[in-house]
């Protein structure tokens, strides 16, 4: 339902244009504003009306309106003041007018909800898209924006207020209470480049002026609406392979996810006989912090034991007595690009296994 506030700035301009008093009435004869207070009618007299058949009536020389939606009464709308007949005509309209184009909003909310999560058919898809005068074939790209609140409402009204599309152009919409979804149409060309960019427009947004921690994934391009369900998917599970293995990224896309996919896609049990084979003793769960952190950095500095040294704040040789100990422990010199692929590797592996156990 459309707020109050909006209703009740509509009127107050209306007011002001027509030099005509209006008050706004609630479904049970409850007033939710006016713009003089002098405004009022005998409550039984509403609830008279209320109960009749009759769209509007005349008390005085106060002129009363009913604002219906699908049949059922919503508002009554008091006009009263210079030419209040045709004035109160015109503003009932406006208000009806305001609430089918946010019935309508919500609808196309709705709708891009359900075809996200794959709840309708193909055919529910074309007809409804024509009804909501939503765009059939289009490119289109799915975000998914997943906070660290335990509610997302904050998000969803800063993404609302600050994303303006024309109608049947972009959409938000809430999947659950930690993800909201944002569609957004693309001119045909760069569409890589072009979702790259609201990726990071997201980001900034509710991260550095909402400040609101998110992450933002996002999903294939799509040319039709009964594809962006798969757009969708691929986000989600841009998120659940960044979430375990790319941990420090705030934007993922799912083009981008390399050897994560292929792991996250593994059966697990294949995944526990690789580590027993590259590690017959265990020796992988016994490493320390230490030499997790030496591994890591050494892996980040593409095996480059100066600069590895000198971001660790320690001497070359120290590193290089740190490997060498490792290599004795584990079988791996990770000096080496292939013991190196196997170990790193192996370290997602783990780090898969345990996002499972957990």
């Amino acid at each position: 339902m459309i707020s109050t506030r909006i209703l009740s700035k509509t009127l107050q301009e209306l007011s002001s244009i027509c030099h005509t008093d209006f008050a706004l009435l609630g479904r049970a004869g409850q007033l939710l504003f006016a713009t003089s207070p002098e405004l009022s009618v005998d409550p039984s007299a509403i609830d008279a009306f209320l109960q009749s058949a009759a769209d509007e009536m005349t008390l005085a020389d106060i002129f009363v309106y009913r604002i219906s939606d699908r049949d059922r009464t919503e508002y009554i709308l008091l006009a009263h003041g210079g030419d209040a007949g045709l004035f109160g005509r015109i503003a009932s309209s406006e208000i009806h007018n305001l609430m089918e184009a946010s019935g309508e909003k919500t609808d196309q909310s709705h709708f891009i909800q359900h075809l996200l999560l794959d709840d309708l058919l193909p055919l529910d898809i074309r007809n409804e898209a024509r009804r909501l005068r939503i765009r059939e074939d289009v490119p289109r790209v799915v975000f998914l924006i997943e906070t660290d609140e335990e509610d997302n409402e904050m998000a969803l009204q800063t993404l609302r207020a600050l994303i303006t599309a024309p109608r049947g152009s972009d959409f938000i919409t809430p999947l659950d209470m930690a993800h909201i979804a944002v569609v957004k149409e693309f001119s045909s060309g760069s569409l890589a480049a072009s979702a790259l960019k609201t990726a990071n427009t997201l980001s900034d947004m509710l991260n550095t002026e909402a400040m609101i921690s998110v992450r933002v994934a996002y999903g294939e391009p799509v040319n039709s609406l009964t594809a962006l369900s798969h757009s969708c998917k691929e986000a989600h599970l841009a998120l659940e392979v960044g979430r375990i293995f790319y941990p420090d990224r705030r934007i993922i896309s799912c083009d981008r996810l390399g050897i994560g996919r292929l792991i996250y896609q593994l059966p697990t049990a294949l995944c526990e006989r690789f580590l027993r084979e590259t590690f017959p003793d265990g020796v992988f769960d016994e490493l320390t912090e230490e030499d997790m952190a030496t591994i890591r950095t050494f892996f980040a500095n593409s095996l480059n034991i100066s600069e590895t040294a000198r971001q660790l704040f320690i001497h070359r040789n120290t590193l290089v007595y740190r490997l060498e100990k490792l290599e004795k422990v584990t079988g791996l010199d990770i000096r080496k690009f292939d013991d190196a692929m196997t170990f790193k590797l192996a370290m997602m592996v783990s780090e898969y296994l345990h996002s499972q156990a957990g």
